[in-house]
């Protein structure tokens, strides 16, 4: 039986296998191959159909994704449900990737002269440029391996990172191509935290000065705690008619208490942070993230906001409201 060592041996031979075999790719890639495949799959109308069937499929699967939320709409057909209907997801003119680690693999052979037929140029991602579909493709894309990587050396994990990898390439260059910026990304990821940081703003989640406790700066340490157990917001802002002038965050209360027996005589002037950081309503939640996080000498939870046309205060945005997604 194989000691846990020599597992681990095994699974470090399969990562460097696959990364070598992603960097072999790499150096082997040819650069007008490549533009030339960019070229078929940059459409400014309609979208990109891939194809491939066993493992391969699973790539092409993984590629439409990438491509879909990078500003290149792709979807994935099966080529075998291609010929019994499923062949109508592709349009006229529509270019089309086609997966296969043998170049042999007969439902893309079959299905070449049927998308000829509507218009679409084809590119390769094989395994043998020197195949079947290699003669059909319009541009390959090589994506052969010198060995899979299993302990075998037959399972499809070597030749699966290299088409993968490949599919990030042109996926990435595809960006590239459309200058397609983290704003774009984030519309194709409103759900997600980037998608957030960069949507949404301060005023779309911040608590208006009604809900914040607010106190004059002659008020007392006790005063304080009441307020601040009314809005549990984690901080008081300390107030001169509509202006900030300090807050008081509950460590500050902490480190008051444990400095006085009486907490009737401490004012909160005397304890608050002068000057805190601030942000305007229509500052996005990354900007807001950013401030919090490399704010020095250590990093804070919660920012007052400001009106930047009259510097008045208007409530507050926490940590949490930002992460709260």
């Amino acid at each position: 039986m194989d000691t846990p060592t020599n597992e681990a041996e095994a699974a470090k031979a399969v990562l460097f296998k696959e990364a070598s075999a992603i960097q072999e790719v790499a150096n082997r890639l040819n650069i007008e191959k490549f533009s030339r495949a960019i070229d078929i799959l940059f459409q400014e109308r309609g979208k990109i159909i891939i194809t491939g069937i066993g493992k391969s499929g699973y790539v092409g699967k993984k590629m439409a994704a990438m491509l879909c939320s990078t500003g290149s709409p792709s979807a994935f057909l099966h080529p075998a449900e291609a010929v019994h209907g499923d062949l109508g997801i592709h349009q006229k003119g529509d270019p089309v990737i086609f997966l296969s680690n043998s170049g042999t693999t007969p439902e893309l052979i079959y299905l070449e002269p049927v998308l000829r037929e509507r218009g679409a140029e084809i590119v390769g991602i094989l395994g043998k440029k020197q195949s079947p579909l290699g003669k059909k493709v319009d541009v390959i894309l090589d994506a052969s391996v010198h060995k899979e990587a299993d302990p075998l050396g037959i399972v499809p994990t070597a030749s699966f990172a290299a088409a993968a990898a490949l599919g990030d390439a042109i996926g990435s260059a595809l960006m590239k191509r459309r200058k397609f910026d983290s704003l774009q990304y984030a519309k194709t990821h409103p759900a997600g935290q980037l998608g957030r940081n960069l949507i949404l703003k301060v005023k779309n989640v911040f608590h208006a000065k009604e809900y914040v406790a607010c106190l004059e700066k002659q008020s007392w340490i006790k005063e304080a705690v009441i307020e601040m157990s009314k809005f549990p917001l984690g901080a008081a802002c300390i107030m001169e008619d509509k202006k900030l002038l300090g807050i008081i965050t509950d460590g500050d209360l902490r480190r008051a208490l444990l400095e006085t027996d009486d907490i009737n005589s401490v004012r909160v002037d005397e304890i608050m942070s002068k000057n805190p950081q601030k942000i305007g309503p229509g500052e996005s939640l990354g900007v807001a993230l950013d401030l919090m996080e490399k704010r020095k000498p250590t990093p804070i939870s919660l920012l007052p906001v400001i009106c930047p046309e009259t510097e008045n205060f208007l409530g507050i945005v926490r940590l949490h409201d930002i992460l709260a997604g």
